[in-house]
Order: C-alpha cells, then sequence, then structure tokens
C-alpha cells in the first residue's frame, strides 16, 4: 500500500525556482561525493569553524573591556577549536571541489575554495601571536586580525551558499524525484 505524501509549496516548486535567470532549463543538483548514507557531510560540519572563529571576535572584545584573563583564555580556546573544525571540514569540502566539476567551475567555488584556506592561515597566526600571552588582553592589532578572520569567513560562506543553494552543488538533485513521492507502508 502506498500513501501519497504532502509536499511543501517549496518541493512543489523547486524546478522553477531551480532556473538560472534568463534560463528555462532547471539546474540539476549534484550531489556530495563525501556523503553518509546520502547526506553530505560538508555542510555538517562548516558551522563548527564559523561559529568558533567569529566567536572568538567577541570574545576578544570582551577581553580587551573588561581585562578579565577568561575572555583571552576563551579566545584561545575557540580560535584552536576553530582551526581544528576547519580543517576537517576544508578536507571534506576538498573531496567535494575536486570530484564535482561545477566547483570549480565557479568563481564562487573558487572563492570558497581558496578563501577558507587563507582565513584559517589568519587564524593560526592570531593563535601563533597568542601563544606566549596567557591571559593578556589581546592588543588591537591581534583584535584586527580576528575581525579580518571573522570577515573573511564571512565573504567565504556566502560564496559556499552560492554554490549550494544557486548552483545546486554537493545537494540532490529535485524536480522529478518531487513529483514521484510516495511513502511505502508495510503492513
Amino acid at each position: 500500500m502506498t500513501i501519497p505524501m504532502e509536499t511543501s509549496f517549496l518541493e512543489q516548486h523547486a524546478s522553477d525556482m531551480a532556473k538560472s535567470p534568463g534560463d528555462e532549463s532547471p539546474i540539476r543538483g549534484l550531489p556530495s561525493t563525501a556523503a553518509v548514507a546520502g547526506h553530505p557531510i560538508h555542510p555538517m560540519i562548516i558551522p563548527y569553524p564559523i561559529a568558533f572563529l567569529t566567536s572568538a571576535l567577541a570574545t576578544d572584545i570582551a577581553a580587551r573591556r573588561t581585562g578579565d584573563a577568561f575572555w583571552s583564555r576563551a579566545s584561545k580556546i575557540l580560535i584552536g577549536a576553530g582551526i581544528l573544525s576547519g580543517l576537517a571540514a576544508g578536507a571534506v569540502g576538498a573531496i567535494d571541489y575536486y570530484t564535482i566539476r561545477r566547483a570549480r567551475e565557479k568563481t564562487v567555488g573558487k572563492l570558497h575554495a581558496y578563501g577558507n584556506p587563507l582565513a584559517l592561515g589568519l587564524a593560526a597566526i592570531n593563535l601563533a601571536v597568542r601563544r606566549n600571552k596567557d591571559g593578556e588582553a589581546p592588543a588591537g592589532g591581534t583584535v584586527a586580525l580576528t575581525g579580518a578572520t571573522a570577515a573573511l569567513l564571512g565573504v567565504t560562506g556566502w560564496a559556499g551558499a552560492e554554490l549550494s543553494y544557486r548552483h545546486m552543488v554537493g545537494v540532490a538533485g529535485h524536480g522529478d524525484q518531487h513529483d514521484h513521492m510516495e511513502k511505502q507502508v508495510v503492513q
């Protein structure tokens, strides 16, 4: 017995929304090659380095304003965690980048692929500058480095979203698959 599943407005109109401006054919999604049970790994991991490295800007500002050593230590931990999680996200993202041609063909793909290692490099320099300064409030230049890292992640994060949402890289296809959504019920 099959029971048709209700589809959302988005699912019903996904093919129309995926068309490029001036193009009447829908862009077909290209599934991620780095996936677990069909679920792309890269989007599961990327919130962590973004959250850690952008939060470090807030803790740097708090350290400068309050002079409390807690905030300086928190910044170091956040930056270290951002680098480690960023390396993991980058490794998985590199698999998709080098195995999905569309990702390499798009300018936003290049910006995403080459800008993120630059952001991690800035974060590594930032962490090295803090190495022997436990509990000290970061200098203005160090806070600026944290801000530059966060700003660069904003740009590269936007580029990654463009790849996924506009160019359909790392997502499952759409269109026909939504026309036949049925749920099998076992009796």
